[in-house]
């Protein structure tokens, strides 16, 4: 069977996808990942197919108008920019994943895949399989990911409310101009219905709706269909010959277990101020520190002895040995900390999933609340390491919720079940 899966976003966003489609690879069907150029190397080196999308995630994060944004968690903003970069990028894209999907069987795609992969999936007659990495179907059981600071007055019916609400008003009106314009320039297809778009036309088609992440984290809700599976994480482990730096393992070596501080993709609109404020934090609470720089715009600058600054280290090998970590509160970063039994601290760049999993991450007792990049002082990132570091409770939630994570079934394998039973 040959799979596309279209996995727009920044590294954080397509790496699950790229477990996934290792998965698939290894049942022995054919996978390409369509996703942007710079992450052609992250894609190939796992065996998989590639195709490209245009844009780099990676410019994006570093334009400055961007990082103001993201730094201040205006949802208001964030969500104008988007929708101003997704008008030439979603009929782009449209095309993009037309060429990529010609010879394929079977579609998958979670938030920017089901936009930009439900109609090509529909102009070519292919079957569409949504894979979130948030839960994003409505439900009595919790609020809807956009709005998670209402999950403790919010009843049932309300909740479900929410997420009606959450994509008419948010997630879709931001998208909707741009992707009706490329149904009808692109593909040659009518409009998507006003309300709901790409949902209400793959709600037609008895499809598995996959959710990847664990069960012990969010329990499968009562009122979702059968075909609505949560399968558990799709962890994309470091390529076989992966060796950690010597200077990094030493450091580890000599003294206690750090605290991890690193936000991903998110940039930061003034990133020599953001480094001071983290450096000054961990000096508070005179706790080692790994600051992982990624895309976000950590600078180097003069760092203590107390300090490693490296651009990339796999979660799955270095969370496990910190003492807390710090975040932006993705998914997929999210996720790594929870399976390493590690307590955790987000700082939400994005008002949306970022926000919700910090949210969750304080309810299961194994976080702290998240503290927005916006009101981020180093007086409240100290109090908040220093918590984490030293609640006995907090730190025994969290090891007894990573070993559940780590003893779970393999969530990949968990997919690719389901897509063989159902749909290949």
């Amino acid at each position: 069977m040959r799979i596309a899966i279209i996995a727009p976003g920044t590294q954080g966003d397509v790496r699950p996808y790229v477990a996934l489609g290792v998965g698939l690879r290894t049942a022995g069907h054919a996978v390409r990942v369509v996703t942007h150029l710079n992450f052609e190397t992250l894609v190939t080196c796992y065996g998989l197919g590639f195709c490209p999308l245009q844009g780099d995630t990676e410019a994006l994060m570093r334009d400055q108008e961007v990082g103001n944004a993201l730094a201040k968690n205006n949802p208001i903003a964030q969500l104008s920019l988007l929708q101003k970069n997704l008008i030439v990028l979603n009929q782009q894209w449209v095309r993009d994943c037309l060429d990529a999907c010609q010879e394929a069987d079977v579609v998958i795609g979670g938030f920017g895949g089901v936009m930009v992969g439900q109609p090509v999936a529909e102009k070519l007659g292919l079957p569409f399989v949504q894979a979130w990495l948030v839960p994003f179907l409505p439900t009595r059981a919790f609020p809807a990911v956009t709005f998670p600071m209402m999950r403790s007055w919010l009843g049932g019916r309300l909740n479900r409310l929410s997420h009606v609400l959450g994509w008419r008003l948010l997630a879709w009106p931001m998208q909707r101009t741009s992707i009706n314009l490329a149904r009808r320039n692109v593909l040659g297809l009518p409009r998507a219905p006003y309300w709901d778009g790409p949902l209400a036309l793959l709600k037609q088609h008895n499809v598995p709706v996959l959710h990847g992440f664990s069960p012990h984290v969010i329990p499968r809700p009562s009122d979702w269909e059968a075909n609505v599976h949560i399968t558990g994480y799709w962890f994309l482990e470091p390529p076989p010959d992966w060796q950690p730096p010597a200077e990094l393992v030493d450091f580890l070596r000599a003294g206690p277990p750090p605290v991890y501080v690193g936000f991903g993709s998110m940039s930061h609109g003034d990133p020599q101020t953001a480094t001071c404020l983290v450096l000054e934090a961990l000096q508070l609470t005179g706790q080692r520190g790994v600051l992982l720089s990624g895309w976000g715009g950590l600078s180097q600058r003069d760092i203590p002895a107390s300090i490693y600054m490296a651009d990339s280290i796999p979660h799955s090998w270095l969370f496990p040995q910190m003492a807390a970590v710090v975040h932006h509160g993705g998914a997929g970063t999210t996720a790594a900390g929870l399976r390493a039994g590690t307590p955790t601290i987000t700082a939400p760049f994005i008002s949306l999933d970022q926000n919700f999993w910090g949210w969750r991450v304080a309810d299961l007792g194994v976080g702290l609340p998240p503290i927005t990049a916006k009101r981020l002082t180093a007086e409240k990132l100290a109090q908040a390491i220093t918590t984490a570091t030293t609640d006995p409770v907090m730190r025994q939630r969290a090891s007894e919720l990573g070993a559940k994570i780590r003893s779970e079934d393999d969530g990949v394998a968990q997919a690719v079940a389901i897509l063989r039973e159902i749909v290949i």
